[in-house]
């Protein structure tokens, strides 16, 4: 009998449903609000659903996603149709979700290696809201919303390369202005898909719907993983199924048996026009071209290459007003000091991600609308050539970036210019000596850490103007000459 253990391969794809921010609903003319507080307050006739209405194509919400098709080199297509899918849910009034099957708007393309299958566009559907006493309720100010979805091929293996794609998919969509993609509320849905085998023979799919975060998604698929592995093990069939995620257990729970594509029974909605987007100079690749903002992977190309480390180039492509004044900064002391060295530009990274954005996180009065990366670059030139201390720099950072302050002048008013000759620096370290002997002694016996303690006490002396390794330096020699 063979001992060897059987390794299971999960096959993962994502369905990833988007929410666009466009100003009115996919074919009518309501307000896109889907997160208004007062219920049922952007309707109308035709997102009800109300017999005899005829939608018709919200245009924006068309460019919108084939813009974000040609940010992931995806085959647009010359013309499309929008079909109507069946199924009865309370949410669906029409009894019909408007949306597109045979002709997406875009097929194929890929993202952080990640291939794609199809991207197309439908309506959102309402809200169910349920509550133990008042029963449920719905909400249509959902209903008609834009609604982007986008297949992968099932081509991941891995729960963190999934988290990774739809990340990277929300940077994305947000760089492109086509959606908040916020999770929390629901503008961006993960679903999963997942099989497991232990051959080149795809598994039984499972779906797995009400993912709300990405650490959910991937949570979702080790547990699914988990659970199909242990029915395989026990001789089980595993059962081709639409499961949802239990957020609170960390579990999948079967909703209901998975549904074909002729169970849906789609056909072309008599009441839309064919689309023909190779008519419609706004579709066309040169002028989405023209539309296209920098990607997050050209951002993380062009910050790599400024020899920025990963988790800091994350932050930057991450959070667009952050990366802008980085730029901008650099620009600034490109011109204060002629050429920058790789640690210059890491140095400005540091500040940016860290302390400035760090303070902008405590203080909601401020944020990079406010920030000066003239007067900010003005410090670092200061700090760069030796006329304040690293410690100066931060105690004067908010002021210099956030009030446009100037720096040469906050310096010289309170006397924070760096002292680095011996003379400046000598009366502060005897002083500092005088009152710590014993720990000065102490360093004098080997006891290296009272090195650390003094060169605190002395830079706190120096109300933190001293250059450190001057500092040091200076307060060996006197240690030793006089004690």
């Amino acid at each position: 009998m063979s001992c060897m253990k059987t390794t299971y391969i999960p096959t993962i794809g994502l369905e990833i449903h988007a929410e666009l921010s466009t100003k009115t609903k996919m074919f009518c003319g309501c307000t896109n609000a889907p997160h208004e507080t007062a219920p049922n307050t952007h309707i109308c006739p035709i997102c009800m659903g109300h017999p005899g209405t005829l939608p018709t194509i919200n245009k924006e919400a068309v460019r919108r996603v084939l813009l974000v098709g040609r940010a992931l080199d995806g085959t647009l297509a010359t013309s499309s149709e929008f079909d109507r899918k069946h199924y009865f849910y309370p949410d669906i009034p029409k009894g019909y979700q408007i949306s597109q099957y045979a002709y997406p708007l875009v097929s194929g393309g890929s993202l952080a290696g990640v291939a794609i299958t199809r991207v197309h566009l439908e309506e959102d559907t309402a809200r169910s809201l349920h509550d133990k006493t008042s029963g449920s309720v719905i909400d249509f100010n959902r209903a008609g919303v834009p609604l982007m979805e986008l297949v992968t091929e099932p081509v991941i293996h891995d729960a963190k390369i999934a988290g990774m794609f739809a990340r990277e998919l929300q940077l994305l969509l947000r760089a492109l202005d086509t959606s908040d993609a916020n999770m929390e509320r629901g503008e961006m849905r993960v679903e999963v898909n997942i099989s497991v085998s232990s051959s080149s023979t795809l598994g039984t799919k499972v779906e797995v719907k009400n993912i709300n975060s990405f650490r959910s998604a991937e949570a979702a698929i080790a547990y699914e993983y988990a659970r199909q592995v242990a029915l395989i093990e026990r001789g089980e069939y595993v059962v081709q199924e639409t499961r949802g995620w239990d957020e609170v257990r960390q579990v999948s729970v079967s909703h209901r048996k998975k549904e074909s594509s002729h169970d849906y029974r789609y056909f072309p909605d008599p009441d839309l026009p064919k689309l023909d987007i190779s008519s419609i100079p706004e579709f066309s690749k040169s002028r989405l071209d023209e539309m296209m903002p920098e990607t997050p992977g050209k951002k993380r190309i062009k910050f790599s290459a400024l020899g920025l480390p990963s988790n800091m180039v994350d932050i930057l492509v991450s959070n667009a007003e952050a990366a802008d004044f980085y730029i901008a900064s650099l620009a600034e002391l490109i011109l204060l000091k002629g050429n920058v060295t790789d640690e210059d530009r890491r140095k400005i990274g540091n500040y940016v991600t860290s302390d400035i954005l760090g303070y902008i996180s405590q203080h909601g009065d401020v944020s990079f609308a406010n920030a000066s990366p003239k007067t900010f670059a003005k410090l670092l030139s200061m700090l760069y050539t030796g006329r304040i201390t690293s410690r100066v720099t931060k105690d004067l950072l908010a002021e210099v970036v956030f009030q446009n302050s100037d720096p040469e002048e906050l310096s010289c008013e309170r006397g924070l210019s760096e002292q680095s000759s011996p003379e400046e620096l000598s009366a502060a370290i005897d002083a500092v000596l005088a009152e710590h002997a014993t720990v000065a002694r102490e360093y004098k016996g080997g006891k290296e850490s009272s090195l650390k303690f003094l060169i605190g006490q002395s830079m706190k002396a120096t109300k933190g103007r001293a250059d450190p390794s001057i500092l040091k330096d200076l307060l060996i020699e006197k240690i030793f000459r006089n004690f």
